[in-house]
């Protein structure tokens, strides 16, 4: 595995990623910001910002994996979160746990959320971005 994740010392351990990742590897792998959308380019869980986080986690795993690799392998997640507000940030919690439970893994590599004003159409309330190292 050419990633390492860890929290730092003298900062609060979070539970849904950490702090730290130290990246080994010889592959350097940026995925674009992933969506809402299925294979044929339909919206998921519209209205629904939770389903929208485990769609667009199942995609990125789909993207990791046609670049050889898991969520193992991440070192850092970007979240872009339409019409951002503290208040939603049990959704989102929500979301990523039931990612986790789908993918049968905790993906929790250090992450970063912006609320944004919108996306590319307006059925899309979140995109997540990732960049992985393989070996």
């Amino acid at each position: 595995m050419a990633i390492t994740l860890t929290n730092a010392p003298g900062l609060p351990e979070v539970d849904i990623y950490r702090h730290v990742s130290i990246a080994t590897g010889t592959r350097l792998v940026h995925l674009s910001g992933q969506v809402s959308w299925d294979a044929d380019g339909a919206a998921v869980a519209e209205g629904d910002l939770a389903g929208q986080i485990v769609q667009c986690y199942l995609n990125v795993g789909k993207a990791l994996e046609a670049a050889g690799g898991t969520f193992d392998d991440v070192a850092k997640l970007t979240f872009h979160v339409v019409d951002w507000t503290p208040d939603k940030m049990p959704q989102v919690l929500d979301g990523i746990v039931r990612a986790a439970e789908a993918l049968g893994t905790a993906p929790v590599p250090p992450a970063s959320l912006f609320g944004i004003v919108a996306l590319d159409v307006p059925e899309h309330l979140v995109e997540i971005e990732a960049t992985a190292v393989l070996e």
